[in-house]
Parts: structure tokens; C-alpha cells; sequence
């Protein structure tokens, strides 16, 4: 890759560390696993004359040494050495099932349970998780879905512009973990309960349109987009490249999957004058 850019991979075990590592060296990235924080900054000093993009695992396996990535990443500031921090999340009942299907104990285990461990790795994950920069919630993501996430935010590097992923999701599955901004479209007529709609779902242009046309939604995207374009400027002085917007319904088939594609629409016909990129996804379609 032609932009030198260093990230930071960290987040909880069994959240998808090796699969996005890997997408990672798929995308041209040069991945270092586990390395000791404390050698964060000298890497990336040696580094800083290359053309690759340069990728650093850092996962609780490092033992004490994890206790001082907050350090190394505070040199890095200091140091003007930019770089981005990538979180993985997903929930503990996700985090369980994948411990139980490996048969193999959380690190931080010991010999309790394996909830217990994943709380104290949330515990001391806490203040490293708030600062980071992209936060990706892998909870109900699959291998193949975790490596399309991936690329979306990271093939072309970390441009010097502002990404949007616009998630639909359904408040019956809960709040998406990785949200920053989370918009509640349940005072829109439910499309679920016109029986030639029921089968459908908020890409299908039947439901679509009979959501946006519902009285004041119209207004309702046009004034929400309007304030997520204001708050552009504020995320590109704090170092903020990439934003999810949860837009959540009931289920997280119809209403909140159309506004969700009108918002990324809009926003991308905006993108010229604010450098914004935007796509929607949606993650509880096909769920029911």
C-alpha cells in the first residue's frame, strides 16, 4: 500500500483478533501478532520509512506487558506518530459460545468461569475501549462477514475522510455494542402489519417506499441528516474517521432498513463538500 498508516488491534479474546488480522495481511497490511506494547513506538519509529501499512496485535496473552499499552499509545502522541485504535467487541453470551464450541479457557479464566474471566478482561479493557477510534461489534458477524467489514473500513487505507456505516438493527436483538449514534424510528406505522408486506423487508421497494412516505418521515431523514452533517467538522478535529449509526424498529426488517439505506443515500450525496463515505448494512434482516 502507497499510505503509511499504523493500527492498533486490540479488543476482547474470542472477538475476531486473528480474522481481522488476517483480512488485514489480505489487504496488504504488515500484521505484527502480540506484540509487547512497550515496543509499539519503536516499531513504528523503524517503520515510518516504508510505504506499508503496519497492523500491531495487542491482546491480554501479553500479561503485564498489556498493562502498558496505554503508555505506548501515549508515547505515540507525544511522539506525533499518528495512528488509529481498532476495538473488538461482541457480547458475553457471543464471547461464551465460542469459548464452550473451541474447548478452550478464556486467559483470563484461571479456575473459574468463563464469564468471570471475560469480566475481568472487560474491566481492565475499559478505558482502552473508550479511546478508541473504530469499535466493531463482531457479536452476530461470521468469519466471512467480519473479513467484508474489514475492507470496507480498510482497504484503501485510512483515508483522510470520514466513513459511515449506517447499521439497521431491531431493538428485539438489542443495542448494536459498537454504536455512536443510535436513532429510534419506532414512531413509524409499522410496515409488519399490512399482510402483503409482512414478507418483505426494507430493501424491497414496496416497504421502502411506504415507509418513507409515511407523514413527516420525509422531514424526520432530511433533519437528521442534516445534524449529522454538522457534527462532521467536531469528529474531524478529535481524529475520528469512521462512524456507525444505529437506526433500530422493533424487528430490524422494515422501517429502520429503509431509513437506513435514505440516510446513507443522502449522506453520500453530501459527501463532496465534507469528504463522507457511507454504506448501510443491516444486521438483523433475515433474523426471524
Amino acid at each position: 500500500m502507497s499510505t503509511k498508516e499504523l493500527l492498533v488491534l486490540t479488543g476482547m479474546s474470542g472477538a475476531g483478533r486473528s480474522t481481522v488480522a488476517h483480512a488485514l495481511e489480505d489487504l496488504g497490511w504488515y500484521v505484527v501478532d502480540n506484540l509487547p506494547p512497550a515496543l509499539v513506538p519503536q516499531l513504528a519509529e523503524q517503520a515510518h520509512d516504508t510505504h506499508a501499512s503496519l497492523a500491531v496485535v495487542v491482546d491480554v496473552r501479553g500479561g503485564k506487558f498489556f498493562d502498558e499499552l496505554s503508555s505506548a499509545l501515549d508515547t505515540l502522541k507525544k511522539s506525533s506518530i499518528p495512528y488509529r485504535l481498532l476495538f473488538l467487541d461482541a457480547t458475553d453470551q457471543a464471547l461464551v459460545q465460542r469459548f464452550e464450541s473451541t474447548r478452550r479457557p478464556h486467559p483470563l479464566q484461571g479456575k473459574d468461569r468463563i464469564v468471570d474471566g471475560i469480566a475481568r478482561e472487560r474491566a481492565k479493557l475499559e478505558e482502552i475501549r473508550a479511546g478508541a477510534d473504530v469499535v466493531i461489534d463482531t457479536s452476530n458477524l461470521n468469519v466471512h462477514q467480519l473479513e467484508k467489514r474489514t475492507s470496507e473500513i480498510f482497504a484503501a487505507g485510512m483515508l483522510p475522510s470520514i466513513r459511515i456505516n449506517v447499521l439497521s438493527f431491531g431493538y428485539k436483538y438489542g443495542i448494536p455494542v459498537d454504536a455512536d449514534l443510535v436513532l429510534d424510528c419506532r414512531f413509524i406505522p409499522n410496515p409488519h402489519w399490512i399482510p402483503e408486506l409482512r414478507p418483505m423487508n426494507g430493501l424491497d421497494a414496496p416497504v421502502s417506499e411506504k415507509v418513507l412516505s409515511s407523514e413527516g418521515v420525509a422531514e424526520f431523514v432530511s433533519s437528521y441528516v442534516s445534524v449529522v452533517r454538522q457534527m462532521i467538522p467536531g469528529y474531524f478535529r478529535e481524529g475520528k474517521k469512521y462512524v456507525t449509526i444505529a437506526i433500530g424498529c422493533t424487528g430490524g426488517k422494515h422501517r429502520s432498513v429503509a431509513i437506513a439505506e435514505e440516510i446513507a443515500k443522502q449522506l453520500i450525496t453530501v459527501s463532496s463538500d465534507l469528504e463522507i463515505s457511507a454504506h448501510a448494512t443491516h444486521r438483523d434482516v433475515g433474523r426471524e
